[in-house]
């Protein structure tokens, strides 16, 4: 028998280990609807183009690996770009071309979003290790778009440790990708919600444990939205940390993975986590949208083999478990990920502005989207979206389906109208749906 349970009953249900199916055993075709593919925290994928790197390496099991991808060919410089730091009104300074990647005001032009809100809401980042200059590169990124400033001396920006202290940060892990992971979120959630607060939690390492203690440690600082943008394979050891991921009136995202179709990531696999995949996102100036998406190629999707399907989730007939993604939005770093102004040394040679992307992007957009629409409160689950899934773009082409894990012609790895697994059901189209 297999059962889901509450996020706050799973500590009692620990004792019950036989109620849990057996990997594999979430599909009435396994073969074909939970494939084994191998894990995150054993190897990368191995299929991005050329010039996409994985941010984060593989891991050890227990530990999460960041979803962020990095273009290598694609280096910006340092310093504020495309207006000068100290004109009047933030005037473009046109001797300086803005960096390559989208900006905040495109974000906002393909989601239909507003350019003001998010008054009162503190969207928290959860990142492993610490990035010694994430204030100081807010501080360009923000600069370059003209965005208000959001630092420590005016109380919108926080940095803590996993304990909740404004000092004894964790090591930096300059060698393994997770400061880029942080400038990437501190930026995504800056143009989608630039007047809202930013919490940035570093926990000691990229453990589940330390990973569920920063998350716990955010809503104790009265975080209203939790990204994160990481994963690993779900299993039975995130039964241990699911709690952490469940805090009422706090809204949750949770990237849903790089790896397309796949053995669902767990934390996004929880059924109080919203789960966000990837779309590639493309100008469109013949439509009245001016935007248009396709699933992307490398959006995880797929069927959970622990935990059964929430009674709001709908549309999946061959899956009996939990399906990711939910929601989702602007992921493939080569059709237009965001530009990303980033410092600390790391693996990618040329520290300053780079374009980047993954689901790590699109788990702090739709946080920050929760934070414009003022309603984390209504984000125990997804179940909201999937009862205003009219107010959504819906994504119905692409597929993530086409390397090594066919799941056939239905909707758990292939863009159609209504849900999808790469894609939920949809992306962002003004604040409707959230």
């Amino acid at each position: 028998m297999r059962r889901l349970f509450p996020a706050a009953a799973i500590p009692a249900a620990l004792a019950a280990i036989a109620i849990f199916a057996a990997p594999g055993a979430a599909a009435a075709n396994p073969a074909a609807h939970t494939p084994q593919q191998q894990s995150t925290s054993t190897t990368q994928h191995g299929r991005l183009p050329s010039n996409v790197q994985d941010a984060c390496p593989a891991t050890a099991p227990g530990r999460v690996r960041c979803m962020a991808l990095v273009r290598t060919d694609v280096h910006g410089g340092l310093g504020v770009r495309g207006r000068t730091a100290h004109a009047a009104g933030g005037a473009a300074d046109n001797t300086t071309a803005l960096p390559t990647g989208y900006s905040p005001a495109d974000i906002r032009s393909a989601y239909n979003l507003p350019s003001a809100g998010g008054s009162g809401q503190t969207v928290a980042l959860v990142e492993a290790y610490d990035n010694p200059t994430a204030e100081a590169d807010l501080a360009v990124y923000r600069t370059t778009y003209g965005l208000p400033a959001c630092t420590t001396a005016n109380g919108c920006f926080t940095k803590v440790n996993q304990k909740g202290q404004q000092a004894g940060y964790p090591a930096s892990d300059q060698y393994t990708g997770w400061s880029l992971e942080t400038a990437l979120d501190l930026d995504a959630v800056s143009a989608v919600c630039p007047g809202c607060r930013i919490l940035l939690v570093e926990a000691d390492s990229n453990g589940d444990a330390d990973m569920a203690a920063a998350v716990n440690t955010a809503a104790r600082l009265g975080a209203t939205e939790i990204s994160n943008s990481y994963g690993e394979d779900e299993g039975y050891g995130m039964f241990a940390y699911a709690s952490a991921y469940s805090h009422p009136g706090v809204a949750i995202t949770a990237a849903s993975g790089d790896l397309g179709f796949s053995v669902p990531k767990f934390p996004a696999v929880l059924p109080t986590v919203t789960a966000v995949g990837g779309t590639s996102l493309v100008r469109d100036p013949g439509t009245a949208r001016g935007w248009s998406e396709t699933a992307w190629g490398e959006s995880s999707s797929g069927c959970s083999a622990w935990l059964d399907k929430p009674a709001w989730q709908t549309d999946v007939p061959d899956c009996p478990g939990r399906v990711t993604a939910d929601v989702s939005a602007d992921s493939d770093p080569n059709t237009g990920g965001l530009a990303v102004y980033d410092t600390t040394p790391g693996t990618f040679g040329n520290p300053g502005w780079v374009e980047a992307g993954g689901t790590s992007l699109a788990s702090p957009i739709v946080a920050a989207v929760i934070a414009l629409a003022g309603s984390p409160g209504d984000f125990p689950d997804a179940s909201r979206l999937y009862s205003h899934a009219g107010h959504l773009n819906d994504v119905t082409s692409g597929s993530n389906g086409a390397y090594g894990f066919d799941c056939g012609g239905d909707n758990l790895c292939n863009g159609m109208p209504g849900y999808d697994g790469p894609t939920g059901l949809g992306t962002p189209n003004g604040l409707g749906a959230f």
